[in-house]
């Protein structure tokens, strides 16, 4: 309220001043109205002098009359106008002080009101303040139980505390500690919305949104309500009103309302970034690690931890860097850290002793920070050449910790810190130059500085080249990368450890408290968030929407908002959705254009190949094998799993090239079959697939031995009678068993159907085989003859 009252006044002084100056030109400066007054009277006095020597001159033409009225005129009016303005001026100025005061009166009666209100607090409503601010207390630290602030925020509820209430309620949306309860939680909202609780506007911001607790998606009721939270100093609702301006979602596109909200989150951000610059938090894709599953991070740190307890150094060095900062298989622990670092430093190893320095220096809550024990740990570390303990020393002299200042000596220690690559030496050399503090002020030197430390991911020098991107400083004004450095100083701020929390409930198969998490995180414009609640949505393993359309619906639009940040294989699943009309239309030239970008851009090899198949069917594009070849080849080349699936398509498109070069050739009637042919082509070809089945069953079948020839029985002679058989034929028969009963039997038809003097012949010749093949058992019976009945007998 006092900002618009003194533009106003500001404004309005502009316009007097202007005012006046113009009179000045015009007439010279006025000192009093008295000397108005006098120059009128004397006016006054001619104009009667004057009137009185008309009288007494004589009588002239009338066209001298008219001249001299018209003189007579300006004369009279001249005076006026140069006492208007200043009257103007004065009544102006009155006006404004009078203003001024009475604004200045209200905000002094409504600060005084201030600690009025606070005073009339009852002792519940003091008690209920006290367990809100120890259990927000709790909740800021990293190695707490969590389920202890709950427990508090709980009881602040009880006492009807407001931002209690809200807490609560938002633990029951995103199922923190507690089980899902959105239409609880939604009730809650809309009850603090209506006293303009920030949080409660942005938890109905994020109902509408998402679409949950008994809330139809409405994208401008969203708006609104983050609109709302975001006056009231939400940093949630900072961050998603700057997303939404800066990729125009349901709002124009504007860079600089954008870069309004996202310098305001960043502020906050850089004013709580230690020594230490925070912990690390890591953006754990979904999809990416489906794809490329990495080695087990647990089994490494024991890995380490037991080369560690050998006496490594390297192993102690680098234990004691995670634990300091933290990572995604170890929390921090500055406890455990301070251990490895000091056995580190018992070996004489200089990082051991920078490090123990920046954990005296900074403290926590497992150590007390000593500025002295720091100082000699820095000491060492930096006589021996080590970066950080000369960055650390730097920091000392330039603040004052424990030692004089001496920006001199802070300069040097940074320079010597910077030159051999450390981010903290070159982030306060920046500083330095940006500031002027112990050097001239060189905009340039920051921004080189201020660079390099950007290539180690600092939070503060992300924020400082905002700065100078935001207001020009040393280069030319650039709204689009001041928002983007905000934006990554806006995403490292203490809310971002929620997407740690998301994985490990991913992890712990809490796949729905994981997709709130994701889902909330997507809304203030974190990409690796959005990306993994498509993935979720798209696996169909989120169970809050059961409804499959809805799903696809939902993972349509964070792959889109995923696409739109560059991330390459959300750009590829996007692709995917227009082609197969997943959440949307299909539309095959989107889907190529999608995959072009991410092929070009990003070098995805999935890109690549869906590319090169489009280009072979001609989908959305102009058919071409040429170039669908080229695309395989170089989706081969960039990622080798590609390899098994290239070699295939290759293979089909060589086979169809071959067949269009048969068309092409006197053998293309093969391709011209009549209707009822190529109706029922596939009747056909099972049947010819059956003759080669049986054919190859045919040639492989297991190759039998041919049984030894039995000689044939001798044959009778031909006759009429049966009773013209040989008496020998049956045991002849059944000495040889069936074989040779068989070959008897073709011989008596044999010789029934030949001639008389050739059946004799061969009947003969059939006994004698018989006999010497058989052997004795086929010799004849005791008393009877060995040759056969005379057929004359």
């Amino acid at each position: 309220m006092r900002l618009p009252g003194l533009l106003c006044l500001l404004l309005l002084f502009v316009v007097q001043h202007s005012q006046l100056l113009r009179a000045e030109e015009l007439q010279g400066p006025i000192s009093e109205s008295a000397s108005a007054t006098e120059t009128a009277t004397a006016t006054k006095s001619e104009e009667i002098s004057t009137a009185d020597k008309d009288k007494e001159s004589p009588p002239v033409d009338a066209a001298s009359n008219d001249r001299k009225a018209a003189k007579l005129k300006d004369a009279e009016f001249a005076p006026r106008t140069k006492v208007m303005p200043a009257a103007l001026f004065e009544r102006l100025w009155n006006d404004s002080l009078m203003k001024q005061q009475k604004l200045k009166a209200q905000i002094e009666a409504i600060e005084a009101e201030q600690p009025q209100v606070e005073a009339e607090l009852t002792p519940e409503q003091l008690e209920a303040q006290s367990l809100f601010d120890n259990a927000m207390e709790i909740l800021s630290k990293p190695r707490t139980d969590k389920r202890v602030a709950f427990t508090l925020l709980r009881k602040a509820a009880a006492f009807n505390h407001a931002k209690a209430r809200a807490e609560v309620a938002w633990a029951m949306l995103l199922g923190l500690w507690m089980p899902f309860d959105f239409q609880q939680a939604a009730e809650e909202f809309e009850r603090l919305a209506i006293d303009g609780l920030p949080e409660a506007h942005a938890g109905l911001a994020f109902l509408y949104s998402v679409g949950v607790g008994g809330k139809n998606v409405s994208q401008p009721l969203a708006l609104i309500h983050y609109t709302l939270a975001a006056l009231g100093d939400n940093t949630l609702a900072q961050m998603a009103m700057g997303y939404r301006y800066l990729y125009g979602i349901n709002v124009p596109i504007s860079c600089e309302k954008a870069l309004i909200q996202y310098k305001r989150v960043a502020r906050k951000v850089a004013s709580k970034v230690t020594f230490a610059n925070g912990p690390v938090v890591h953006r754990v894709r979904l999809l990416d690690e489906l794809e490329n599953p990495g080695s087990h991070e647990t089994e490494i740190v024991d890995y380490y931890q037991l080369l560690a307890d050998k006496g490594d150094v390297q192993s102690q060095v680098g234990l004691g860097q995670l634990y300091y900062q933290g990572g995604k298989a170890i929390q921090q622990d500055h406890q455990k850290a301070l251990e490895y670092f000091t056995l580190a430093a018992n070996a004489g190893n200089a990082i051991g002793f920078a490090f123990l320095g920046k954990l005296y220096l900074e403290g926590s809550e497992q150590i007390k920070a000593d500025n002295e024990t720091a100082f000699k740990y820095f000491s060492k570390a930096s006589e021996m050449g080590d970066p950080v303990g000369q960055s650390g020393l730097g920091l000392m002299y330039l603040k004052g910790l424990g030692v004089p200042k001496d920006s001199i000596k802070a300069l040097s220690y940074f320079t010597q810190a910077a030159d051999q690559g450390w981010v903290d030496g070159q982030l306060q050399l920046g500083n330095m130059y940006f500031t002027g503090n112990g050097v001239k002020t060189d905009y340039k030197l920051a921004l080189k500085y201020f660079n390099l430390a950007t290539q180690s991911g600092h939070v503060l020098a992300y924020y400082n080249l905002g700065i100078m991107h935001a207001y020009g400083m040393g280069m030319l004004r650039s709204c689009p990368a001041a928002v983007e450095f905000f934006k990554n100083v806006a995403e490292r701020g203490r809310w971002s450890s929620r997407l740690m929390h998301a994985y490990n409930d991913y992890k712990q198969n809490r796949i729905d408290e994981a997709y709130m998490h994701y889902a909330l995180l997507a809304e203030v414009g974190y990409e690796v968030a959005q990306s993994n609640a498509a993935f979720l949505l798209d696996r169909e393993e989120v169970h809050v929407f059961n409804d499959r359309h809805e799903d696809l619906i939902r993972a349509f639009y964070y792959w889109k908002r995923a696409a739109g940040q560059g991330y390459s294989a959300a750009q590829v699943k996007l692709g995917d959705y227009y082609y197969y009309g997943w959440g949307t239309k299909t539309d095959f030239e989107t889907a190529a254009a999608l995959y072009r970008k991410a092929s070009e851009q990003q070098y995805n090899a999935q890109a690549m190949f869906n590319l090169g198949y489009m280009h072979e069917q001609g989908l959305g594009m102009k058919k071409d094998w040429h170039l669908a070849k080229r695309l395989y080849d170089l989706a081969a080349e960039t990622n080798s799993d590609a390899k098994v699936p290239v070699a295939i398509a290759l293979f089909k498109l060589q086979m169809l090239a071959k067949i269009e070069s048969i068309k092409e050739s006197p053998y293309r009637f093969i391709f011209y079959m009549d209707e009822n042919i190529a109706a029922n082509w596939d009747l056909y070809l099972i049947t010819i697939l059956t003759l080669l089945l049986g054919i190859i069953m045919y040639a492989r079948r297991p190759f039998q031995q041919p049984e030894q020839q039995v000689a044939q029985q001798p044959a009778a002679p031909q006759v009429h009678d049966m009773a013209a058989v040989p008496v020998n034929a049956a045991p002849a028969a059944e000495a040889t068993g069936a074989t040779g009963g068989a070959a008897a039997a073709d011989a008596i038809v044999a010789a029934a159907a030949a001639s008389e003097s050739t059946a004799a012949a061969s009947a003969s010749t059939a006994t004698t085989t018989a006999s010497s093949t058989t052997g004795s058992s086929s010799s004849p019976a005791p008393g009877t003859s060995s040759n056969t009945l005379d057929p004359t007998d």
